[in-house]
């Protein structure tokens, strides 16, 4: 996913990516925990996901306040 895909989309759209990034970031977890997990990169590319969505948050939050 890259920052301007994530930028285009509304709030609502971003609350429901971040949720479900998270759900399969706790899934790749569990994975890791019982060795099941076959694709270890995409922990990475999880992760830098739920950044980018916060990070777009936090502008927006800050644009809000800055009006």
């Amino acid at each position: 996913m890259k920052i301007d895909d994530v930028r285009s989309l509304s709030q609502d759209q971003l609350t429901e990516e971040l949720v479900k990034l998270r759900k399969e970031q706790f899934n790749l977890r569990f994975q890791k925990a019982t060795g099941q997990l076959e694709k270890t990169s995409r922990v990475r590319v999880v992760r830098r996901d739920i950044a980018k969505i916060n990070t777009v948050f936090g502008e927006r939050t800050a644009a809000k306040k800055k009006a």
